[in-house]
């Protein structure tokens, strides 16, 4: 075939780690994420999906991005992303998974083949990969690789070097719709600091925040890219002080280390260094960017965190009653949606204060931002902070031709549409998402207390519990139910009834052999002892 000897000479270059017995790899909502001497081969054969992928889709760009987000520096990461700036079609996952384990560089050339006939793909057509690491040293061997299976599928291959994972998702819906009326901003990193920071200053309207910002990068690339983004927005229009925290990246491995959203949203406490003052604005992105968790230390209380379920409640509020005061209540339709993870509290806010409709989905961005697709306007964030906010075509139509009626209706319209711009679309972006808490904030003249005060989130318990066999754990209802081992559920309700405001579920773990159990309810003690009596029952059916 057209390309075999050039993928199979490129694998002899790039070898597969064989795994132990009865294991293999698997494409994942993450991608392919494990210990970065793992993944040369692993990468190499990435790109060789990317290339069929384009071709596939009539040469758009296909997107790859290299890092493993929260993990250790010892870990790194490899997905590919759709021409859109959205993950990898699912049913995609299945065929990544299958190029990657093949056993031998002849069986990977046939594989390939075998893709490509089955899905009845040109070969010999144009093809197109973009592609960015973060700044994790092993990346460097991880893109050598990667660019190998472009060269080897004579594929146009892009490097954009480090970046932030939203950036490269920008960039990959930039490239696909340059050009076209739907154009989507500049191909290149400045285009968007670009976007973001003019729509920034467009949403601001010479707004003020008090107090400066702390924004601890987690020893990742959002520091350096934060930094860079500051010196788009001018002086005069940077409406409060940035101080941007752990921001080392030439030391590896404080990479993620007591620092970040996901430090902070599992510890529920604030990154130690530097020590956050009472009372000051702080926020934390994750190792690649694409998560953001708020907090502050209460001089009363102490601690207070800011989580994806408080951002995406207080995204909905302020851009629905933007659509109201535009105009547009009947004419578009709000949603949210939210994962099982999300605090009880935060959906009955929403659905009975805010008035608007909550779906739940499975854990993982590609549920939620499939369903938030259905709606003109739909807010999605899981808990630990990654999210965004997506705006149908006819939605941002809407906000520009409107014809506003009085100054009030063309303040909200205006708004709306730089909203559509400063919000990534594509997918959860820390700094984007940071932009867009900063812009309510100040149009609400809210602080952090105000924030917090909207509504009490009910105490929650996360259990982990080892079992034997986490496969004979099948869920129902969005995860939130166990429809086997029949029986378990039955018993898992039967606890829930004992506790005031209770609920609790369990699901498998995506990674280890063990489920994942959550409990809440009315009180703390309830809800730590709810949690241990449902991890009894799961451990119990497990064995």
């Amino acid at each position: 075939m057209v390309h075999d000897d050039k993928i199979i000479a490129g694998s002899a270059k790039h070898p597969i780690v064989v795994l132990d017995k009865g294991q293999h790899y698997k494409y994942g909502t993450a991608g392919f994420r494990m210990k970065a001497d793992l993944l040369e081969g692993v990468t190499y054969r990435v790109g060789l999906l990317a290339s069929l992928r384009s071709r596939k889709l009539n040469s758009q760009a296909i997107g790859v991005m290299i890092t493993a987000s929260h993990n250790p520096a010892i870990d790194n990461g490899v997905k590919i992303v759709d021409p859109q700036g959205d993950m990898l079609e699912q049913e995609w996952e299945r065929y990544a998974t299958q190029l990657v384990n093949a056993p031998s560089d002849a069986e990977l050339a046939k594989v390939y083949n075998t893709l490509a006939t089955d899905l009845r793909i040109d070969i010999s057509a144009p093809a197109k990969v973009v592609y960015g690491r973060d700044t994790r040293p092993s990346g460097h061997t991880l893109v050598t690789a990667l660019a190998s299976a472009l060269e080897a599928t004579e594929t146009e291959a892009a490097d954009f070097k480090i970046l932030t994972t939203p950036q490269l998702h920008y960039l990959v819906r930039a490239t696909n719709s340059e050009g076209t009326p739907l154009a989507y901003g500049e191909v290149s990193e400045a285009g968007y600091y670009n976007k973001l920071s003019e729509a920034f200053v467009r949403c601001m309207k010479g707004k003020k925040i008090e107090g400066p910002l702390i924004v601890d990068c987690a020893n990742g690339v959002g520091g350096p890219k934060l930094n860079e983004f500051l010196k788009y927005i001018p002086q005069e229009k940077l409406p409060f002080e940035v101080k941007v925290v752990n921001d080392d990246i030439l030391r590896p491995e404080v990479l993620n280390l007591d620092s970040g959203a996901d430090f902070v949203k599992t510890k529920q406490r604030a990154p130690p260094h530097p020590k956050p003052q009472p009372g000051v604005r702080c926020c934390s992105f994750d190792g690649d960017a694409d998560r953001l968790i708020y907090y502050w230390i209460d001089p009363e209380v102490g601690f207070v965190m800011l989580d994806g379920d408080r951002i995406s409640s207080l995204a909905a509020s302020f851009i629905g009653d933007l659509v109201e005061s535009a105009g547009l209540k009947e004419e578009l339709r709000i949603g949210v949606v939210q994962t099982a993870y999300a605090n009880g509290a935060s959906t009955n806010y929403i659905r009975h204060h805010l008035k608007l409709p909550v779906i739940c989905t499975p854990t993982g961005v590609k549920h939620l931002h499939h369903v938030a697709q259905g709606f003109d306007i739909g807010v999605y964030f899981e808990a630990n902070g990654h999210g965004t906010v997506l705006f149908s075509p006819d939605a941002v139509t809407a906000f520009k031709k409107t014809d506003p009626q009085s100054p009030a209706q063309k303040d909200a319209l205006d708004t709306l549409a730089a909203l559509s711009d400063l919000i990534n679309q594509t997918v959860g972006d820390a700094l984007s998402d940071m932009l867009m808490v900063e812009v309510i904030l100040a149009h609400k003249a809210w602080s952090l207390r105000d924030w917090s005060m909207t509504y009490s989130d009910l105490p929650n318990r996360l259990v982990r519990v080892e079992v034997n066999n986490k496969d004979v754990f099948r869920t129902t209802d969005a995860e939130r139910r166990l429809s086997h081992p029949e029986g378990c559920q039955a018993e898992i309700d039967s606890e829930v009834k004992k506790f005031k405001d209770a609920r609790s579920f369990a699901r498998a773990s995506g990674t280890e052999n063990a489920m994942r159990v959550y409990a809440e309810a009315a009180s703390r003690s309830e809800a730590n002892e709810l949690a241990d009596r449902v991890a009894g029952i799961v451990s119990r059916w497990g064995v």
